[in-house]
């Protein structure tokens, strides 16, 4: 028999799934959580739905917000089960569920956001908390500095009392609190960027400098913006997962979220307004967050670019099956060993090369069912951030780039939109009808996609970098994906 998801039904749920422990009535909200997505649910919400299993600091739950239409779905699918979400850990012969209950309501998604911004009203919220996806930052991808210029700043700049953007709604409300006088609230964002923490400050304070310059300082040096790294693989919602709940589990949920069991989470210590204790669940609090950060950006975030493109050529769609593959494995695995790890620094109390082979044990995890098109996307904002700073510190060495100019080429083919079977390839970046051009023109001329100069910046003028890049690309279009990787497994591809 299956049930719908509701707080009516939470008793009669099934004995195999795990439920709050606590009385769902007794939670007051202080985060406010902007971008409310699988990774949130799956990772910040399951760690405070862990807290108050233990009784502890139930005055830290969570309201949900957002300003896209994403956000406003996720309101419609969570409003009538309550803002419960059910959980499934996937892990071969070993799926669990839960449901969690952190969340206790969801700010109603309108055009101006206001709403949001009266939410932040509230004195008891004293976080706000972002997974707006690393393209949400307004950042100059060639530079990594904040943007101005970008549109949306724009925007927000000429209507700060009605901003449509996040960071126009969080400077609305820090304005609208320091003139009641009220304690700005802390901003932690949870998006792989490095330093996200300063990269929001930037982004909040940078509107206002474009408003008032007092305001500015005021968020400069009033606002706390604690960094963080945050890591749990969590695929996309398809019918899949909710037939598999059903299925196994009994549970009818909107939108359930699957995940693979490893989640960590490392944050800087910095919640001048108070914080939930976390550390008693399984969060790290250290000073070194940029070090933590900085290993998952490269090596975890990084190999999976290095994967997603050529299974995506070569017409793969799971994860765990591109894991399978002796030539995109052989990739990863020459890839992170030759040319990534050895330019990330030490981090405390962790060895870089365990840390990858946990990694590669994730990727390959079958019960996960992560898709190549999901780690595929958005690579215009990913490969600023993920791969290509990799190149940068390799040239700065002296070293050869032919693995990282390899995985700049597959990206490349990739963003022809087709697989090496003809097959068309569903381009999901925001910069597709640039980069499809860019891409189908690098075919007879290669310089034709590093003249991106936002996204390449000054490496297109780097010679061996070039040079590797072109060999690469004119190989892929000329013998094919699986030839090239040969050849470069085989050390022939220089």
């Amino acid at each position: 028999m299956t049930q719908s998801l509701s707080l009516a039904q939470l008793a009669s749920l099934p004995e195999a799934v795990a439920r709050p422990r606590y009385a769902r009535e007794a939670l007051r909200p202080g985060i406010l959580h902007i971008g409310v997505g699988n990774f949130h649910r799956a990772h910040q919400a399951v760690y405070l739905d862990d807290l108050f299993n233990k009784g502890r600091d139930l005055d830290w739950a969570i309201i949900g917000a957002g300003v896209r239409a994403g956000d406003a779905a996720m309101r419609r699918a969570l409003e009538p089960q309550d803002w419960l979400t059910t959980v499934v850990e996937l892990e071969p012969g070993a799926n669990r569920a839960r449901v969690t209950g952190s969340m206790i309501g969801f700010v109603p998604v309108g055009e101006d956001s206001g709403a949001i911004v009266d939410a932040l009203d509230d004195p008891f919220i004293r976080i706000v908390s972002l997974t707006v996806t690393e393209g949400g930052y307004c950042i100059d991808p060639a530079t990594g500095a904040f943007n101005p210029d970008h549109p949306e700043i724009r925007y927000d700049a000429s209507h700060i009392d009605s901003p449509k953007g996040v960071f126009g709604v969080l400077l609305a409300a820090l304005k609208r609190r320091r003139e009641r006088k009220m304690t700005p609230f802390t901003i932690m964002s949870c998006d792989n960027i490095p330093h996200n923490g300063r990269v929001t400050m930037d982004a909040v304070a940078g509107l206002a400098d474009l408003i008032d310059p007092s305001l500015a300082a005021f968020v400069r040096e009033e606002v706390a913006f604690p960094n963080s790294m945050v890591d749990r693989i969590t695929p996309a919602t398809t019918d899949r997962e909710r037939a598999i709940l059903e299925e196994r589990f009994g549970i009818r949920d909107n939108w359930p979220v699957f995940c693979e069991p490893f989640r960590q989470w490392v944050l800087e210590d910095h919640f001048p307004t108070g914080r939930p204790a976390l550390e008693e669940v399984g969060v790290t609090f250290t000073p070194h967050v940029a070090a933590f950060e900085l290993m998952k950006l490269r090596i975890l975030n990084g190999g999976h670019a290095a994967i997603a493109y050529p299974a995506g050529l070569l017409g793969i769609h799971f994860v765990h099956d591109a894991m399978a593959d002796s030539l995109v494995r052989g990739f990863l695995d020459k890839l992170e060993t030759e040319e990534i790890i050895p330019h990330v620094p030490p981090v405390p109390g962790v060895d870089l090369s365990e840390y990858y082979h946990l990694i590669a044990s994730r990727f390959a995890n079958p019960d996960v069912g992560d898709t190549i098109p999901r780690l595929a996307q958005d690579g215009s904002n990913r490969q600023p951030k993920f791969i290509l700073p990799s190149t940068r510190e390799r040239l700065k060495a002296g070293a050869d780039v032919t693995g990282l100019a390899l995985e700049s080429a597959l990206w490349c083919r990739y963003c022809a939109a087709t697989t090496d079977a003809g097959e068309p390839i569903a381009l999901n970046d925001p910069n597709a009808e640039r980069l499809t051009p860019a891409a189908l023109g690098a075919r007879d001329d290669p310089r034709a996609f590093l003249a991106l100069r936002d996204i390449f910046g000054d490496l297109a003028e780097a010679p061996q970098f070039r040079s590797r890049f072109e060999t690469a690309l004119n190989s892929l279009w000329r013998d094919g994906t699986p030839v090239t990787l040969q050849r470069y497994l085989g050390g022939n591809l220089a």
